[in-house]
């Protein structure tokens, strides 16, 4: 453990029983906070791509486009930037369709949202998934990546209506990642009631609205292509489970060994995507 992570733990651990209040605040502050952007440099190069508008709630985003058809939107994960998806980039493009990739507000190369410069929200990434989407048209397929899954799925509740929906490693439950997020700050029970609280508050909607396996029940899904790797340690693999189990007509593949990222540059995983983007595409061709 490092030593700022030990300072942390010892923090919450106190607040637990002596400030729960002050606690929860500064729980609540770093559960918004968006990790620092890993540098462009140690990402893949992107394609050479167009700069492309990109403006949700007056805000403009860093986003990009490739290829012509039919569009296919890339969506990043919690503290990701278009570069992890660039994998996905060339064959998507070589298989007809145009790919549009964007940084969520507070994320890669793209200014704070509402609430500063490294703080975000599931609805605020929605917005801007549905405001890129309302700019350069109704998507063919979404791939999204981690949180992204939730955001595509949010995106899915508010009116998206994607042919075909890629989850690449998806968190499934906010309360499991709550879970994991208290034990990690070495938070206990009253801090973690008093988070949730505050969540919910900040977002204006339930915790139960943000419960991906549950979308069926609010809106229809498109067929959906799940992939997760079996020893993914930062979104278990039961989160990839349990949306395919839920989800009407979904396929899980499961891999092993790739990890949370890693999966995004496997040459198995951006073919296995592109060939179901591409089947679904074929699949709503007219007879």
């Amino acid at each position: 453990m490092s030593p700022q992570k030990s300072t942390i733990v010892r923090f919450f651990s106190w607040g637990e029983r002596w400030a729960p209040a002050l606690a929860t605040r500064l729980a609540t502050r770093l559960w918004f906070t968006i990790p620092r952007p890993i540098p462009r440099e140690r990402l893949p190069a992107l394609p050479p791509g167009t700069a492309i508008r990109a403006q949700p709630a007056g805000r403009p985003l860093h986003a990009l486009a490739w290829g012509s058809g039919e569009p296919v939107y890339l969506v990043h994960g919690w503290g990701g930037r278009v570069e992890q998806l660039g994998g996905f980039v060339a064959p998507l493009v070589a298989a007809g369709h145009r790919v549009i990739a964007f940084d969520g507000p507070g994320h890669g190369a793209s200014p704070g949202g509402a609430h500063g410069p490294r703080s975000a929200t599931i609805p605020e990434l929605a917005d801007a998934l549905l405001a890129v989407v309302a700019e350069h048209g109704r998507p063919h397929a979404v791939i999204a990546h981690s949180m992204g899954g939730a955001v595509a799925a949010h995106a899915v509740r508010r009116g998206l209506r994607p042919d075909a929906l890629v989850l690449l490693a998806p968190a499934a439950d906010p309360r499991w990642v709550l879970d994991r997020f208290v034990a990690g700050i070495g938070a206990g029970p009253r801090v973690r009631a008093g988070l949730e609280q505050q969540v919910a508050r900040r977002v204006g909607m339930p915790w139960e609205s943000f419960h991906v396996p549950s979308l069926p029940r609010f809106a229809p899904v498109p067929p959906t292509l799940v992939v997760h790797d079996a020893r993914d340690r930062e979104v278990g693999p039961e989160h990839g489970r349990a949306i395919a189990e839920a989800w009407p007509g979904a396929r899980l593949v499961e891999t092993s060994g790739l990890g949370h990222r890693r999966l995004l540059r496997d040459p198995a995983v951006i073919d296995e995507a592109v060939r179901f983007v591409t089947d679904a595409h074929t699949a709503r061709r007219p007879a």
